[in-house]
């Protein structure tokens, strides 16, 4: 019976097999037609988990072209885990390698920041170290130990660095206008996602923060992400976009390094 059931398992997912050996069906019915039907369904609800966990992508390029678009990335791209919330996480990257959604430059970073935030919402839970703790652990600290330091991300945290605006599109595609505008400046941004008290939320950076955050939160210690920044910005203040960090819910722990 597992055997059975694997095979068929097998064939629903890849139009390419024949149907299995041993599968059986009332006298006349097309096993063939049956099968495909199987495979539609399975097709339609992957299409349909990628919308409801894209819907700004979705309502950036129209029901249409992101239904056929899913269509394509369903075609190669089956679930690995049956945590259904977490298909679609390659989603972003299929995007930016299609060719007919390249006029749509910020497209495939607007999926990137859609996959961040439910990422975030299903991460683990986990301390947060709040701006006003950071402040008083640090303030005995020399300015060579802060340097040093390295923080601990908290789980939720996620970083999107785009060279456009796509918080600030992601944002105006909250409301109900079908057909909503963007007018702010067209410039870099980077989405800081986190979690705190249990909301996701979505933080706009410019370019220095954006960079100091990632660096920061990918493992570097202040002085080397404060460089980062640094050559983003000659005016970067790395105490700020700390307590920034710290407020937003983005960090776990701090401490101080050890020789």
């Amino acid at each position: 019976m597992a055997e059975a059931l694997a095979g068929f398992a097998a064939a629903v997912v890849d139009p390419g097999r024949p149907v299995p050996a041993g599968l059986t069906a009332r006298p006349g019915a097309d096993l063939g037609r049956r099968l495909a039907v199987y495979r539609n369904n399975v097709t339609v609800g992957l299409v349909d988990a990628l919308a409801a966990g894209f819907p700004v992508t979705g309502r950036l390029v129209g029901e249409e072209f992101f239904r056929a678009m899913a269509q394509v990335f369903v075609a190669w791209n089956r679930p690995s885990s049956p945590m259904m919330f977490e298909y679609g996480a390659g989603f972003a990257d299929f995007i930016a390698g299609f060719a007919p959604a390249a006029s749509v430059p910020y497209l495939a970073d607007v999926a990137a920041l859609e996959a961040a935030r439910t990422a975030a919402w299903h991460a683990a839970e986990g301390p947060a170290l709040a701006a006003a703790v950071l402040a008083r652990r640090v303030a005995g600290w020399s300015g060579e130990a802060l340097l040093a330091a390295r923080v601990t991300a908290h789980p939720a945290t996620r970083v999107v660095a785009s060279r456009y605006p796509i918080r600030s599109v992601w944002a105006v595609h909250q409301g109900d206008d079908p057909e909503p505008a963007f007018g702010g400046p067209w410039q870099p941004e980077t989405a800081l996602v986190t979690r705190p008290a249990g909301e996701v939320r979505v933080r706009a950076l410019d370019p220095a923060a954006g960079a100091f955050a990632a660096a920061l939160l990918a493992g570097a210690s202040v002085g080397e992400a404060g460089a980062a920044a640094l050559d983003e910005d000659e005016g970067f203040e790395a105490g700020t976009a700390l307590v920034m960090l710290a407020d937003a819910g983005a960090i776990g722990d701090m401490e101080e390094a050890r020789g």
